[in-house]
């Protein structure tokens, strides 16, 4: 069975406009209640597919930050044996020593640079890491939020065909506790 807030609020709508045509006023209120349960977890749900993209989006980023810096460190790393290597060279002395000498000097500011760099990208790896972790959060809370709200129209449901009011105050409560929870998604 596929999720899809936006199906599950026009089922619901229509199963309203069903109950209304009897013109019973407790009919009549359970059904707007499911009209504007089905609205509320329609919300929810996209808002819970929001996080979920936002989740995967900067985690997908944070892999490319660590990426990036794994390759600097990569190349820190080749021109650590490059400086060391030019700077044989230029202890070994020869025609080329002074030369050698100040290749393996550059060699230490390029890798300052590369340093630098690499320090970036991993700060912005973490960044992205924390967001991918919030969104993930909110996420959790939504789908919870979602799912009391899709529950609470069940009830309605059963709710119209006992014509219980049980039923009708349980679903409220559960479209409130959903609700609650959705609003928490941003608030913790």
């Amino acid at each position: 069975m596929t999720h899809d807030p936006a199906l599950e609020a026009h089922e619901g709508a229509e199963h309203a406009e069903h109950a209304a045509h009897e013109r019973d006023p407790f009919i009549s209120r359970v059904s707007i209640t499911v009209a504007v349960l089905a609205v509320m977890a329609a919300t929810v749900g996209s808002l819970e597919t929001i996080e979920a993209g936002g989740a995967i989006t900067a985690s997908s980023e944070a892999v490319l930050s660590q990426d990036k810096a794994t390759d600097l460190w990569n190349e820190y790393q080749a021109d650590s044996l490059k400086k060391h290597l030019y700077g044989l060279f230029a202890d070994a002395g020869g025609p080329k020593a002074v030369k050698y000498g100040d290749t393996a000097k550059e060699q230490v500011g390029k890798q300052a640079e590369i340093k630098d760099k690499a320090l970036e990208d991993e700060k912005e790896r973490d960044k992205l890491l924390s967001e991918s972790r919030a969104h993930e959060h909110r996420h959790h809370w939504l789908t919870a939020g979602a799912t009391l709200l899709e529950i609470g129209i069940a009830i309605c449901t059963v709710a119209i065909i006992t014509r219980r009011k049980t039923f009708w105050l349980g679903s409220l409560a559960l479209g409130v506790v959903g609700l609650a929870l959705s609003v928490l998604a941003y608030l913790a």
